[in-house]
């Protein structure tokens, strides 16, 4: 009896220590599968919040993460922001942030293709300007707009209509509020209707309408990252850092086996470090084009990506270039992106 008690103790024994051991092995393998996440305070990095973290976890909602030097702020659960800018010398600024409705992260970076070094060797340095002398310069080795069908799409579209403001304050190149409607829905028109010089028909099927002006302000900060949503497509300007000539923030959400859907997408030029007309002229010397940028960006609110370098004359290419009117039309590129999506 003695024996037989002491086995079913030991057996007992036995059978709890497998327990324990198989609710660790468990307990591990669920930790495991997200990435931890930094604890650092402030602002963020993407190492920081990788993907596959989770921002319920690393309490990140709402926190800035960059990459770049872009950023934005973390979403909420089921949410994406990407962040689009139009810089002086057409290098890559901007990446998306996704967060899934569990709260889990993933991101998509924009490739900068940009060769820096051999336009600063042949530029004669590596300072902003000289790099945006060289993409000038590229230019004349880039396919013509109606020869280059390159294009890439942000997986988002504009369901439906998108409805806009202006806002309140001064706007690029001294605009009324009248004169700015007029060059933002021209602008808006040109991607909406695939206005171009290339014979393709309009096939696409976009649609935009200006609402009024509002008090509410751009979700962009002066670094250029996107900071909040507020429900108001907002087209403004103001200080957003030294080389990037304008900003689109979008904010979107998974629609299963479709692009996403564009929730909000805010605009905004910088006119704290770059001057713009609303009619370049033969005395131009580094006024942007309004209707040239705002195309562009444009471009951005209705799912369009960068073309990349190789691509300079294009609509979507990340630099308008001073003084040119060229952005107004779309090339082939931008055409074929846009059917692809509408």
């Amino acid at each position: 009896m003695a024996r037989r008690r002491g086995r079913e103790l030991v057996g007992r024994v036995i059978t709890a220590f497998l327990v324990t051991v198989s609710l660790s092995v468990v307990c591990v393998g669920e930790g495991a599968r997200r990435p931890a996440c930094a604890s650092a305070r402030g602002e963020l990095t993407v190492a920081d919040l990788p993907a596959g973290s989770s921002v319920l976890d690393c309490l990140a909602v709402g926190r800035v993460v960059t990459h770049a030097g872009a950023g934005v702020a973390v979403p909420e659960p089921g949410t994406t922001v990407s962040v689009d800018a139009l810089t002086a010398d057409g290098s890559a600024h901007g990446f998306t942030l996704k967060v899934a409705a569990d709260g889990t992260v993933s991101y998509a970076f924009e490739a900068d293709d940009t060769d820096h070094t051999d336009r600063a060797d042949h530029a004669g340095g590596t300072h902003p300007a000289d790099r945006a002398e060289a993409a000038a310069r590229a230019r004349a080795d880039a396919p013509a707009p109606c020869a280059d069908g390159a294009y890439s799409t942000a997986g988002r579209k504009v369901y439906g209509t998108y409805k806009w403001f202006i806002g309140d304050d001064p706007l690029p190149g001294h605009l009324s509020r009248e004169e700015a409607r007029r060059a933002f829905e021209d602008a808006i028109a040109t991607i909406t209707t695939s206005r171009n010089d290339c014979g393709y028909d309009d096939t696409v099927r976009a649609k935009a309408r200006y609402l009024s002006t509002t008090g509410n302000e751009a979700g962009i900060d002066q670094e250029a990252r996107c900071t909040h949503r507020d429900g108001l497509s907002v087209w403004d300007a103001g200080d957003i850092g030294s080389e990037v000539v304008a900003t689109t923030c979008s904010w979107s959400r998974p629609m299963r086996g479709h692009p996403e859907q564009l929730l909000e997408a805010d605009v905004r030029f910088n006119t704290q470090d770059f001057p713009f007309t609303n009619r370049p002229s033969g005395g131009c010397t580094h006024a942007y084009d309004i209707r040239s940028v705002a195309t562009h960006e444009a471009g951005h609110v209705f799912g369009l990506g960068h073309s990349g370098a190789g691509h300079e004359n294009l609509t979507m290419y990340a630099n308008s270039f001073a003084c040119s009117t060229d952005a107004r039309t779309l090339g082939k590129g931008d055409v074929l992106g846009l059917r692809s999506l509408y």
